[in-house]
């Protein structure tokens, strides 16, 4: 019967169905196709023999890893710092869509919008020559202006309790601009008579927001919120290696299992474990998604990604 039904739909909407070819091809090609890969997180891989031909050693990659006295930090570690990315870029992007769409000269709101979206095309090199002229312990900008005000300097790049909260900022910096789009669209889409009815019975500004928008925000926010969760075991390795690099002073805070799999990589060579790391992650994702996705359809079922 479902294999009748989309007979019949695409025979219906060939157009449309024409439309999805290209997306449908790239997802093949690029997604599924490399799925083939995930036997060298089994394999002690050899470039030479390729992928067919290199030895089989089971869950010993696995073994590898999680052995490591490392595995529970950087595990930590991954969870903590994306939890934190995923709650502030959140709840940041929210209040950008919301100021946005309270504005209403739109010579002001399209430049505000082009200037909150530039950080997000900018390189995470270049946002770490400048993070570094800002932190740094002697000439750093900050440091110059506590020195000012008679205070201590503070060793950024010796103290690594303080790098959570900086690469939060920096995370918030970066994307939330990018990620009020979903939001403000979302926002657009809204209907106005409730707005309007709201003003004719003396609704305040403040009030509409916190009784119209927020509510009428709260699907979108969820659905994009399961979303991230996906990604929560996947740490940024192009932001964090970037700004930390190979720091070892800061690894109990800033250390991912990105980065460490990366330099066990590069000083091992080892691709067969760097590959099972990577399925431990995607599965680990998965799970989550399930989860966070089977609490939202307890709790709100109109919420829920399925």
């Amino acid at each position: 019967m479902m294999f009748k039904n989309l007979r019949f739909d695409m025979k219906r909407n060939k157009f449309l169905v024409f439309l999805c070819v290209p997306a449908v091809i790239w997802f093949c090609i690029f997604a599924y196709a490399p799925l083939c890969g995930l036997v060298v997180a089994f394999q002690k891989y050899s470039p030479a023999r390729g992928i067919w031909g290199s030895e089989f050693v089971g869950l010993k990659n696995f073994k590898f890893f999680f052995g490591s006295q490392s595995f529970f930090q950087v595990t930590f570690n991954t969870l903590f710092l994306n939890a934190l990315f995923i709650i502030a870029t959140m709840v940041s992007s929210i209040l950008i869509a919301l100021a946005i769409s309270e504005v209403s000269n739109r010579w002001f709101k399209k430049v505000s919008q082009s200037v909150i979206l530039l950080p997000h095309f900018i390189s995470w090199t270049v946002v770490a020559l400048l993070m570094e002229a800002f932190i740094k312990t002697d000439g750093g900008i900050v440091n110059k202006l506590l020195l000012s005000l008679g205070l201590d300097v503070i060793p950024f790049y010796q103290s690594p309790k303080v790098w959570p909260f900086l690469l939060t900022l920096l995370r918030v910096w970066q994307g939330a601009g990018y990620g009020s789009i979903v939001y403000l669209a979302a926002i657009t889409g809204l209907d106005q008579e409730m707005y309007e009815a709201a003003r004719v019975d003396g609704a305040s500004r403040f009030q509409r927001i916190r009784y119209l928008t927020l509510p009428l925000l709260k699907t979108t926010a969820i659905l994009l919120f399961i979303m991230s969760v996906g990604k929560i075991f996947n740490g940024d390795f192009g932001m964090i290696y970037t700004l930390v690099g190979n720091n070892s002073v800061l690894y109990p805070t800033t250390d991912v299992i990105d980065t460490y799999v990366y330099r066990q990589l590069v000083e091992a060579n080892n691709m067969g474990m760097s590959s099972a790391v990577g399925l431990y992650q995607s599965i680990m994702g998965f799970i989550m998604v399930m989860i966070t996705n089977y609490i939202t359809k307890k709790a709100d079922p109109e919420s829920a990604l399925f």
